[in-house]
């Protein structure tokens, strides 16, 4: 894999060299590898095929949770979080123990593996929010709670620079990996001052379908806001606002 230095970035196939653009920059690399035809029959890549059918699973999976999780995801991702995902989904369907290999699912595997997960490497929720919390999910009522206690957001709260407020979000949702749909539900607080002393007590509820026989995944973020003659104004396009896993329920 070659990067391409000059003045002109070329697109496309150029004898045997392809270029194309990456998230890296713009790379060029020679043609080549194993007829589709040969992978898709050869006896020889059967454990080829059985890895591919779970990476795409895995793939399938992982968008069901973006999308899912859209309306605070838009908010608060950096630009590896597909690959990420992805990556800790396919080490998640290699948890299943019940389908041969090749056939071994998301809904079968460890997904509480992927509580945790930061959806956003440029801010952290483990590393932007101090303040302690309660988090629960309510299998048979359908709720998913959290609760913070008061507290300073200048001393618990890690904000990037230019920061005058920020909000608490929360979210939760079922998961169908199998038809590949979901449900979602949020609460978040109110645009709060930064410099305030300390908040009032937060209480958020997400509430979904009672008794679920899906599993469920809870998150939890924060998002930065800069006020400007009296308009909130998202801090540098929600580059720096959290969101990450912080509940996984499964039935």
């Amino acid at each position: 894999m070659a990067k391409q230095t000059g003045i002109i970035k070329l697109k496309g196939t150029i004898g045997g060299i392809s270029f194309y653009k990456t998230t890296d920059g713009h790379l060029a690399r020679e043609k080549g590898g194993v007829d589709a035809s040969r992978i898709a029959n050869d006896p020889a890549f059967q454990r080829t095929r059985e890895n591919g059918s779970e990476f795409g699973r895995a793939g399938k999976g992982g968008k069901v949770l973006r999308n899912a999780i859209r309306v605070l995801l838009q908010n608060a991702k950096d630009k590896r979080v597909v690959s990420r995902l992805t990556k800790d989904l396919v080490a998640i369907v290699k948890t299943d123990t019940t389908n041969d290999r090749g056939l071994r699912t998301l809904q079968d595997g460890n997904l509480n593996l992927l509580e945790g997960f930061e959806f956003n490497l440029n801010g952290k929720l483990g590393a932007t929010l101090f303040a302690a919390f309660t988090k629960a999910f309510d299998r048979a009522s359908g709720d998913a709670t959290l609760n913070i206690a008061a507290f300073s957001p200048t001393v618990r709260v890690a904000a990037p620079t230019g920061t005058t407020h920020f909000k608490v979000v929360m979210g939760a949702s079922e998961l169908d990996f199998v038809n590949e749909t979901s449900t979602f539900e949020n609460d978040e607080t109110a645009i709060l001052p930064y410099t305030v002393a300390d908040t009032a007590p937060i209480a958020l509820t997400a509430s979904l379908a009672a008794n679920s026989t899906l599993p469920v995944v809870q998150v939890l973020g924060i998002e930065f806001y800069q006020e400007v003659n009296g308009q909130m104004y998202e801090l540098k396009n929600g580059t720096y606002n959290a969101l990450a896993a912080i509940t996984i329920d499964t039935p």
